[in-house]
């Protein structure tokens, strides 16, 4: 199958997916310099504005992500580009913190569809063999963006200051916008660049993986799903410690005796350059066996030890507290990969979009509760041990369920194999 799929779609992809994350992340290297006081903002306030971006962002996934399976995903990503470009610059410029509280829900607004559309729009180009990689190589642009906005970031607001620093981390979503226009198709049959053979071949194949699966009527059905359920779930828990640790970690990190917000930033980036690693070696082993489980689960528990860990150590040692932060962060980002390739295995391409969107909904919301509860946590307590505890058990709870959720779509996969197998026979002994 064309290799150029890998060189045209994959970088396109990250870098769009990396432009989404600066401009909802960066939000933490703000509250942790000068914005608050500037603008006189609260701890409560500035816990309420770090989450207000994900309750924007778990209202419009639905509608989103069905305009981009029904419609065009290339389209609703490009006035994406611009509209999230052009808030997260005006994040900078303003004075009123009611005006701020607008720009960050309606950024989680404008934001929302860009993840279930980049799954749905990866779905119709990769295959089952490729896909937890072509995941994990879009959601790669969080971490990567991470690893070095932290380090940006953190120059940018010593040298010029927060309202600096998020105009020219805005700017580039808008310029990037007509790039993604001109290089990206909706699915293959559009694309100039591959040969009519290629064509043919990548859609047949696509079309052969949604044979062995069972047909689900409509979006309401795909909802009432057990696994779908469980999925919605695990993945609000897993959000919860992620969101948790990407929006407070600059302030966990600042917190330490002779800390600035130069040394905080090189700090900040090294769990996600772990994560990175961590992230490729897992989505390449998981499309090697097939078996995503595995791929899943045990990172999460992983995460989940390293949190309690470092809660228990508390601030007798900071570095070995802050190797336990790195593990953390490296384990809750490896999943995503193999965790994404599920949905679209265990459900046929009519309800996929709408799964994708409701499940990545109630990660919104986890990520909301883990942003908010964090920082009040943080701000009520006076230090970090109950956030860390908060986030342990949400990872250790969405491990558990894992487990049971890709228990049950085995389960029906199986059924489904042996009734398969069945037919076979059956017409095997016909034919005799």
């Amino acid at each position: 199958m064309a290799k150029s799929r890998w060189y045209r779609l994959i970088p396109v992809a990250f870098i769009t997916y990396s432009l989404a994350y600066l401009d909802r992340a960066n939000f933490g290297f703000g509250a942790a310099s000068g914005m608050a006081k500037d603008l006189h903002i609260t701890a409560a306030t500035s816990s309420l504005l770090g989450s207000l971006f994900f309750l924007g962002y778990f209202f419009f996934q639905i509608p989103g992500a069905h305009y981009a399976a029904n419609k065009s995903a290339k389209k609703l990503i490009f006035w994406s580009l611009i509209l999230w470009g052009g808030l997260a610059m005006a994040t900078g410029m303003v004075n009123n913190i009611h005006l701020l509280i607008v720009i960050r829900f309606m950024l989680g607004v404008v934001e929302s569809a860009v993840m279930p559309s980049m799954l749905i729009l990866l779905s119709r180009w990769f295959t089952k063999a490729e896909r937890s990689r072509a995941n994990t190589f879009l959601i790669l642009g969080n971490p990567a963006t991470i690893l070095w906005m932290s380090v940006l970031s953190g120059y940018l607001v010593d040298a010029a200051g927060w309202r600096w620093m998020f105009i020219l981390e805005g700017a580039p979503a808008i310029v990037w916008a007509f790039f993604w226009w001109r290089w990206v198709n909706d699915k293959p049959g559009d694309a100039k660049w591959l040969t009519q053979e290629e064509k043919q071949t990548l859609e047949e194949a696509l079309q052969k993986e949604q044979e062995g699966i069972r047909p689900v009527k409509n979006y309401a059905a795909a909802f009432k799903s057990r696994v779908v359920v469980l999925l919605c779930l695990q993945y609000a828990l897993w959000s919860i410690g992620v969101y948790g640790f990407v929006m407070w970690l600059p302030s966990l990190i600042k917190a330490a005796p002779d800390m600035d917000i130069v040394k905080t930033g090189w700090l900040a980036s090294v769990p996600y350059l772990f994560a990175v690693i961590v992230m490729l070696a897992a989505s390449y082993f998981s499309d090697k066996t097939l078996n995503r489980k595995v791929f899943v689960w045990p990172f999460l528990l992983i995460g989940a030890i390293a949190f309690y860990g470092s809660y228990m150590i508390g601030t007798h040692n900071f570095w070995l507290s802050f190797v336990l932060l790195i593990i953390a962060g490296a384990a809750m980002y490896a999943p995503y990969g193999p965790f994404f390739a599920i949905i679209t295995e265990i459900l046929p391409a009519n309800v996929t979009a709408g799964a994708i969107a409701l499940i990545n909904s109630l990660g919104a919301l986890g990520s909301f509760a883990g942003s908010y509860i964090v920082g009040y946590l943080n701000g009520t307590t006076g230090g970090f041990g109950a956030s860390y505890i908060f986030m342990a058990g949400s990872l250790f709870l969405s491990a558990i369920i894992t487990i049971i959720a890709v228990k049950d779509s085995s389960a029906i996969h199986a059924r489904k194999l042996a009734k398969k197998v069945s037919n076979r026979l059956s017409s095997v002994h016909r034919h005799k």
